[in-house]
């Protein structure tokens, strides 16, 4: 045999590649640098998001950014980032990290989490703050038998110890707050889970519906591609309801959902409360006008009062009585303006007087009395108009919205556990002095040192009134 010498080197075994792998990676996911690295990442991200309008035509964004940038940051999916492939990794990522986060904790901290007979050592609880104490008569096998059911009632986990001239008695309550910070962990992942699970099965996307019309097909926002929906939507109906100004006060929309051409369910829906079915919501987001050429007009002649119904449409011209001119329907105008002020829907047409000039004449829709401001020989209002009016749809589907929910909660319950509430630890030590016993009550938690310390008073006087 072969005697070591000085320059002698040692044979290492070599771990296997795959465990080496194994441990960097665990250690690279159970680190508090990359958790920082992650979420930096993706406020940065939101960032972007906020700076740079997602979903919009691409026309929008090429006049914004010009040609160049416009197709840099469409390689990168920044206009539609939160559904982008390295969003979604991100939070794969994110996700992975809290978990394995967890894990590592949990099993450093499994002899107290987990432990069925937790090991309570005497000497931490002898020099701890906020101890009481009081003396008693009777030796300590008395105090024993009445101490024990009593604090039995108040802890978990209660043991007693024989000492040289009494006993120590422990227990413990809340053990399982401790799980706290791992149920906010948890709720974490399910808010990311959630979140990755509506961007790659869910969808978003807009359909417009004329009064008594139904469509099946919607238009994704993402993508701009068509997508069939299980069932059809019908418009049964649209109204809308306007301020003094003109501008729109509230629209609603009566839907009614077909199955195989058959009605399965109908709700009138406005802006903030839509129509679920299957899973999908369907929200009111916009309304607008099909465009129109026909309308009755009344022709009031100020020297006789005579009130003349005609109809109208739009590029005809219409000879007037009385010798009042011809007026020619030209347009109708949707949020229309009258010197800088907004009318609403307006036709917009030309009178022209027997050898005068051609006069442009606004006709709002909801101002029939409008025109008596002109103060011309004949007053023009709109007597009549029958308006077929769209819905615009916002049509949408967020499976991991439930998902969503189930994490907001536990983040709450997490929250409350976390802060509010701890695992405290108590003990009774009991010796006989002399002829007196001296009992003492001690306690310690893993937070909020004061609501123990209270605990430990309540709890010595309760003792020292037992008899």
């Amino acid at each position: 045999m072969t005697s070591p010498g000085k320059d002698h080197v040692p044979r290492m075994t070599a771990q296997p590649a795959s465990g080496g792998i194994t441990d960097a990676l665990w250690k690279l996911f159970a680190s508090i640098k990359l958790t920082i690295v992650l979420l930096l990442s993706l406020a940065v991200t939101s960032i972007i998001g906020t700076l740079i309008p997602q979903n919009a035509e691409p026309a929008a964004y090429v006049a914004a950014y010009g040609e160049t940038l416009f197709r840099f940051f469409w390689v990168l999916g920044l206009f539609d980032m939160y559904h982008s492939w390295w969003f979604q990794i991100l939070i794969i990522l994110l996700a992975a990290n809290v978990v394995i986060c967890s894990v590592d904790r949990i099993s450093s901290n499994r002899k107290i989490l987990l432990v069925r007979r937790p090991h309570f050592q005497a000497a931490r609880f002898r020099n701890l703050p906020g101890r009481a104490g009081f003396e008693d008569a009777r030796p300590p096998a008395a105090l024993q038998a009445l101490y024990a059911p009593y604090f039995s009632r108040k802890a978990r986990a209660v043991q007693v110890e024989p000492s040289a001239d009494g006993f120590l008695m422990f227990g413990e309550n809340g053990r399982w707050t401790r799980f706290g910070v791992y149920t906010v962990h948890l709720s974490v992942v399910l808010l990311l889970v959630g979140g990755l699970i509506g961007s790659i099965f869910g969808f978003d996307g807009y359909a417009t519906i004329p009064e008594g019309d139904t469509v099946q097909q919607i238009t994704l926002r993402n993508s701009g591609q068509k997508l069939r929906l299980p069932f059809a939507i019908r418009c049964d109906d649209f109204s809308v309801s306007f301020y003094e100004t003109g501008a729109p006060k509230e629209f609603r929309s009566r839907l009614t959902i077909l199955e195989n051409g058959q009605p399965v369910m109908q709700k009138e829906i406005i802006v903030n409360d839509p129509l679920r079915y299957q899973g999908i919501s369907i929200f009111q987001s916009s309304y607008g006008s099909l465009p129109s050429d026909e309308a009755i007009l009344s022709f009031t002649s100020r020297s006789t009062g005579m009130v003349y119904n005609r109809e109208a449409r739009i590029g005809a011209e219409i000879p007037l009585p009385e010798n009042l001119g011809t007026f020619a329907l030209r347009e109708l105008r949707h949020d229309a303006q009258f010197r800088g002020h907004p009318v609403g829907d307006a036709f917009i047409g030309t009178l022209t007087p027997p050898g005068g000039a051609p006069e442009e004449i606004v006709l709002p829709v909801r101002f029939p009395t409008f025109d008596r401001m002109r103060r011309g020989e004949v007053v023009i209002a709109v007597d009549e108009f029958k308006e077929r009016h769209y819905t615009g749809l916002q049509v949408n589907q967020d499976p991991g919205v439930d998902v969503v929910y189930i994490g907001f909660v536990l983040m709450i319950l997490g929250c409350y556990v976390t802060f509010f509430m701890s695992h405290q630890q108590v003990c009774i030590e009991v010796a006989r002095q002399g002829a007196r016993t001296q009992v003492t009550v001690s306690g310690t938690a893993n937070k909020n040192k004061a609501a123990v310390e209270r605990r430990v008073r309540r709890l010595a006087e309760a003792l020292a009134g037992l008899k």
